[in-house]
């Protein structure tokens, strides 16, 4: 199962709150660098925030849900 990256956050947060969003539309994810970053916050621009993975399979629905998400949101973007 190959993974690629949705989209990053400097907020553990923000990032939960997509993940289960994302999760509760049958999406396969996970979160990569959530634990480092939370404990060293001083990392995130050397490792690029948390970084919200899916399976390419559902790679395309995932960016639909973002970007509704977005719309809704008055065009509000990943941190």
């Amino acid at each position: 199962m190959n993974f690629v990256e949705l989209c990053s956050f400097d907020n553990y947060v923000r990032a939960n709150i997509v993940l289960g969003m994302l999760r509760e539309e049958g999406i396969d994810c996970h979160l990569k660098d959530e634990l480092t970053i939370t404990i060293d916050p001083f990392l995130s621009p050397m490792l690029g925030g948390i970084k919200i993975m899916v399976n390419e399979w559902h790679l395309k629905r995932a960016q639909e849900l973002i970007s509704e998400r977005d719309d809704r949101a008055g065009g509000a973007h990943s941190d």
